[in-house]
């Protein structure tokens, strides 16, 4: 079953691989271990535009996932509903064969950090879902990712409702803090100096990060004050994602940033099982501050 008796999460099964038209690209990963080291994060204004129009794909991919969310579907559904939106598109699932990670999208449920597969798990009214999805198009990824409550933002109960709003709102201050000549350490200490006005967690090892014609770069952009190491600036041109991941606790045990990791090497959960949300955008450094890359 996929949720024991406390109602926490098991490992599903895995439907087989979903296929992609032979037609579309290939990222340079796709049967490989491991993808070839990225070099450089700053792009030509006509780079940035496509991944502007990957992003996009990606950003409606999460829309059209968001529509078909109801009690009762499986996340291995609403992964189909996001591959079929991608290769309808001409783009390529950026997940699928990723360091062998199964899926077109990552689904990350309740007390599912990040990177959560989707499998045969049913959704309950209530449920936090993390869709996390990137479109590789025209030697392009564009990178995004969104929490989603079953039944909508009503069903869940106040804590999780706020930890949601609150978790989107941190992700725009992130944003806003992007600035040309700014370090790079200033995104997480806007990020983590408002998640812990509430006592939530703020998950420090799964970070931003450079994306374009490498899924991940080596660039890391931390979520939580991490000065005065990050202290390389923020320049015209650069690309990333900033995707802060907050966990909730209790108000006896406050959020924290411990976490585990289950067999199956990618899904990533609260040490404690309390519940975490999500929220990502791909953007680019303007002269002035930041352009968001990934909206429909």
């Amino acid at each position: 079953m996929p949720r024991d008796a406390a109602g926490h999460l098991t490992p599903g099964r895995l439907s087989p691989a979903r296929v992609v038209p032979a037609h579309i690209a290939r990222p340079e990963y796709v049967g490989k271990a491991a993808p070839t080291p990225a070099r450089g994060d700053r792009y030509t204004p006509e780079e940035v535009e496509r991944i502007r129009a990957a992003g996009r794909i990606a950003a409606q991919a999460v829309e059209a996932v968001g529509a078909a969310l109801r009690p009762g579907i499986t996340t291995d559904e609403l992964d189909r509903v996001a591959h079929e939106y991608l290769v309808a598109h001409d783009a390529y699932p950026s997940t699928l064969g990723y360091r062998g990670y199964p899926k077109s999208c990552c689904t990350s449920l309740n007390e599912v950090i990040c990177h959560g597969i989707p499998d045969d798990t049913v959704l309950e009214t209530g449920d936090l879902v993390n869709i996390d999805i990137t479109a590789y198009r025209d030697g392009m990824h564009g990178d995004l990712n969104r929490t989603f409550v079953v039944g909508g933002l009503e069903a869940a109960a106040p804590a999780a409702r706020e930890l949601v709003e609150r978790t989107e709102e941190a992700l725009r201050r992130g944003i806003q803090a992007v600035r040309p000549g700014r370090p790079v350490n200033v995104i997480g200490r806007a990020i983590e100096s408002y998640a812990r006005r509430f006592g939530y967690g703020v998950v420090r090892d799964y970070t931003g990060h450079g994306v374009g014609r490498a899924f991940h770069s080596g660039l890391v952009i931390p979520h939580y004050d991490a000065a005065p190491a990050h202290a390389e600036p923020l320049e015209a041109g650069m690309v990333f994602t900033i995707e802060p991941m907050l966990t909730l606790g209790t108000p006896e045990h406050p959020g924290t940033e411990e976490w585990d990791l289950w067999a199956d090497d990618w899904t990533v959960v609260t040490r404690d099982l309390s519940l975490t949300a999500q929220f990502e955008h791909t953007l680019v450094v303007t002269e002035s501050g930041a352009d968001i890359l990934t909206l429909p």
